[in-house]
């Protein structure tokens, strides 16, 4: 199988604390894996780490080949993050926040339009300004860019927050075509259930460390 995510013995810090302290964790490409754990236990420092956003202190990791301790800035362009905050510009209409991150990835007007669509942030809220939308639209509107962004990972912390019954079951097919697509997701959430029923294994993070 083709491993995208590899880690062996990371510890990541943050200020003086032990963030990761230790991690073992092997990802094969179309895998949607749950992190599980109380809050605290290093969920997201896991997340970001895999994104290239946070340094490794010791220990070896790989994100889709691409050596965290050396070349980490290489990954963020082929993964894609969504934490608790959104990451859009708030003075951006929907279209603009979508365009943008089109040109980061060269996608084209299709594409964007398609994800758009398939968030149902298109026709009229395609003009409004990010800062004017709802929680849930603004969700719709992030997980929008992860797809034009043709994101080969998804790492995503609490992705149901803000969204409705409906907006959870649509992200949940959208979660499983991305992986028919031959995307990879690793997600931390709260839902139990809900991410259970998508997950096809679970990891449980405690104390800084995988199991």
């Amino acid at each position: 199988m083709d491993t995208v995510i590899e880690l062996s013995g990371v510890v990541a810090v943050l200020g003086q604390f032990p963030a990761l302290a230790g991690v073992d964790l092997s990802v094969q490409r179309g895998e949607i894996v749950l992190l599980q754990g109380p809050n605290g236990a290093g969920k997201t420092s896991l997340l970001r780490v895999c994104a290239g956003l946070m340094p490794i202190a010791r220990g070896t990791g790989h994100v889709l080949g691409i050596d965290l301790a050396t070349n980490r800035e290489a990954i963020r362009s082929r993964v894609g993050l969504l934490g608790h905050a959104n990451g859009l510009y708030l003075d951006l209409t929907v279209m603009q926040n979508l365009q943008f991150w089109a040109s980061t990835v060269t996608a084209t007007a299709s594409e964007v339009s398609t994800a758009m669509a398939t968030m149902r942030i298109d026709g009229r809220l395609a003009d409004v300004k990010a800062s004017q939308l709802s929680a849930g639209q603004r969700r719709r509107c992030a997980l929008a860019s992860l797809i034009v962004r043709r994101a080969e990972i998804w790492l995503l912390d609490e992705p149901h927050a803000g969204l409705d019954a409906a907006g959870r079951d649509e992200l949940d097919a959208l979660l499983r075509s991305a992986v028919g697509s031959g995307a990879t997701v690793v997600l931390a959430s709260h839902e139990r259930d809900r991410a259970l029923g998508l997950a096809t294994r679970t990891v449980t993070i405690d104390g800084g460390g995988a199991t």
